[in-house]
């Protein structure tokens, strides 16, 4: 087979498997039959590639063979095989997020090492079910939370002279983590984070399994900018592959109100509060009872 362009591929993939798909699956089958190899690219993201050449196509050409399907995520598919059926099958089609074989709890320590290992942080599990049963505490605490010390990176001169003058010299942070991200889902587990982030420095959103759509990435990008909470994708295959895919918007203040409301409601925070306290006090991280990192052969969940 000679070497072909991205629109001949995906013209290919479409015809042979006769649906409409987004980007990612036209290069998951390519892959799947061998095809990618004859279009001679190196690139890390050849779907994105893809996906924008065949917008250009359906952009500038007028006998493009593509057209769009207004589903979520968005899907490309071909005029000469266009079945109005099909398209409205797709149309409302949008994709639920996939059972799978573990709990978000599993993820944490995936995420607790990644926050400590690019972050210099560390975190805290916070347990729903020790709080009061008032509806309206539903949204008010994270899955965990961390905090960056200066300890140990700053000279103790340094830490005393900020400690003394008043100056807040911690980071908090607060992670809301989900199994998946889609668009059945995005909007819930977004401000979901926003309310239970409120109190923190920095607030983010933690996810295995982000779709990779370019319309859902815009939203996404869209959502942090307008509300600050930032975006994490954790690799539990190879941990130090997760990436912050949007950045949390820092604030320079602690909503302390919140704060201690939410001492108040779980004894985890308030045990939180409290050795972060101790540990300032001391100048000297107490290392024990942390979690214990698994090694990172076996960060791996089936």
């Amino acid at each position: 087979m000679k070497k072909i362009t991205f629109n001949d591929l995906a013209i290919k993939v479409l015809k042979q498997a006769e649906r409409p798909m987004t980007e990612r699956e036209i290069w998951e089958y390519s892959k799947q039959n061998g095809y990618d190899k004859f279009v001679g690219t190196n690139g890390k993201t050849p779907w994105k590639t893809l996906s924008a050449l065949i917008y250009v196509d359906i952009r500038d050409n007028a006998n493009s063979p593509f057209i769009k399907v207004d589903s979520k995520p968005k899907k490309f598919y071909l005029k000469e095989l266009e079945d109005q059926t099909v398209i409205e099958k797709e149309e409302s089609k949008i994709d639920q997020p996939k059972n799978t074989k573990y709990h978000e709890r599993d993820l944490h320590p995936f995420l607790t090492y990644y926050v400590n290992t690019y972050l210099n942080a560390y975190t805290k599990t916070i347990f729903h079910e020790k709080s009061s049963k008032r509806s309206y505490t539903k949204w008010l605490h994270p899955d965990l939370i961390g905090v960056n010390f200066p300890i140990g990176l700053w000279e103790t001169e340094v830490v005393d002279f900020g400690l003394s003058i008043g100056n807040q010299l911690l980071k908090l942070y607060s992670f809301e983590v989900k199994k998946e991200l889609t668009f059945a889902n995005i909007r819930e587990a977004f401000f979901q984070a926003v309310s239970n982030s409120s109190w923190a420095n920095e607030g983010y959103l933690v996810s295995v399994s982000i779709l990779d759509d370019e319309e859902f990435l815009t939203e996404l990008k869209r959502l942090t900018s307008a509300f600050g909470i930032g975006i994490i994708r954790i690799d539990i295959q190879n941990v130090d592959d997760s990436e912050i895919l949007f950045p949390a918007k820092q604030k320079t203040e602690i909503d302390w109100e919140t704060v201690n409301k939410l001492a108040k409601e779980n004894p985890d925070f308030r045990d939180f509060i409290i050795r972060v306290r101790n540990d300032m006090s001391r100048k000297k991280l107490e290392k024990k009872n942390t979690i214990k990192f698994l090694p990172r052969n076996k960060y791996l969940i089936p």
